[in-house]
């Protein structure tokens, strides 16, 4: 019987403010088919089967509840808590990390991805037991989420600043599995990008 624990988690990240979105509110809160992007995100890992863990911020914790559970959401405090200045990726990527600790490794994504598929995530976590860190790639494309062995744990949950986890990617060698899935490619930092992963949708094109 195959329980979370032998499973590797995915850690949503969905932390920062957004601040390159150019339409009104959140760029994760943005309506997106019948939900919205962050929603869309989290209901394709809800559908993958696999343990989720969610990091961010308070705002987004009310929609984040119409997906999940609150025991699988680590709340972040407020961006500049301590320095005035906002906690960077590597401290939100670490935050889900320790928070499951005994996982058999994490699947990082950023929240901002509601295009794609369950089975990519799949895919990706059934070649961690191969790799130290794996990527999905779509026609030569890198893309995410990105999946980090067991081994790299005390390194993740060091992880500070807005570099994120890049220098682990960059240190250890990473392995890309081709994937039929454009969503890998697909995040949302503008209003363009929203309008434009709503055309792949299908969805028509909205004012936000």
């Amino acid at each position: 019987m195959t329980t979370d624990r032998n499973l590797p988690t995915v850690v949503v990240v969905a932390a920062g403010r957004g601040q390159r979105f150019d339409g009104e509110g959140h760029k994760l809160a943005q309506p997106f088919g019948a939900s919205t992007v962050l929603e869309s995100t989290l209901e394709c890992v809800v559908a993958s089967g696999l343990p989720m863990v969610l990091v961010t911020t308070a705002p987004l914790v009310a929609q984040a509840q119409q997906v999940i559970a609150a025991r699988d959401i680590v709340l972040l405090p407020p961006v500049g808590s301590y320095t005035g200045e906002p906690l960077g990726m590597g401290y939100t990527i670490a935050s889900g990390v320790a928070a499951r600790a005994q996982s058999r490794g994490w699947l990082v994504l950023p929240g901002d991805m509601p295009l794609l598929r369950p089975a990519t995530l799949r895919k990706v976590a059934q070649a961690m037991s191969q790799y130290a860190i794996v990527y999905p790639q779509h026609r030569g494309r890198r893309g995410h989420p990105v999946g980090f062995s067991p081994e790299l744990y005390t390194e993740l949950i060091s992880l500070t600043g807005d570099e994120g986890a890049r220098r682990l990617v960059a240190r250890y060698p990473a392995h890309g599995i081709d994937v039929d899935d454009p969503g890998v490619l697909v995040d949302i930092d503008t209003r363009s990008d929203l309008e434009a992963a709503r055309a792949l949708q299908g969805e028509p094109a909205a004012d936000v």
